[in-house]
């Protein structure tokens, strides 16, 4: 009888609905739209691999946040398109719009080290290093309006 119970019990929960995850799902989108790889996750942040030297962050929130990190001299076509991608599922902002303002704010921060440039209601910050593990570029996108 105890166990019918159990079981019973067992059975009901599984038909409540399931807990919304937003989080989960903004980085189920980043990672099917950029078809990289996840490599780390907590409730809010999540860490991502993609090709060619490249690696992604997604902070979740109100506003959420994505960044991209190439190691290397200097990124090419694929780091914007693909900044641009994930930048669009965070932001909703056109991906042609956060590429453009990716490369502006990236070639100023050669001489800057750190730059931002406007993308529509979205700031981009580029920061350009060279560090002991070599050059570095890391660009990212947030909703200004949300903040």
């Amino acid at each position: 009888m105890r166990f019918l119970l159990i079981t019973a019990s067992l059975l009901s929960l599984s038909t409540l609905p399931a807990r919304a995850d937003a989080c989960g799902d903004l980085i189920d989108s980043v990672v099917a739209e950029t078809k990289s790889t996840l490599v780390n996750r907590t409730v809010d942040f999540a860490e991502m691999s993609a090709t060619d030297g490249m690696t992604l962050t997604l902070a979740c929130g109100d506003p959420s946040a994505v960044g991209v990190q190439f190691k290397g001299e200097t990124p090419g076509d694929a780091y914007y398109a693909l900044f641009g991608r994930a930048g669009q599922i965070a932001t909703g902002i056109a991906p042609d719009l956060i590429e453009a303002a990716a490369r502006q704010a990236r070639e100023q921060a050669v001489t800057t080290r750190h730059s931002h440039a406007d993308a529509a209601s979205a700031v981009v910050t580029c920061s350009v290093m060279n560090g002991s593990r070599g050059p570095m570029t890391g660009c990212a996108v947030v909703d200004k309006s949300k903040r």
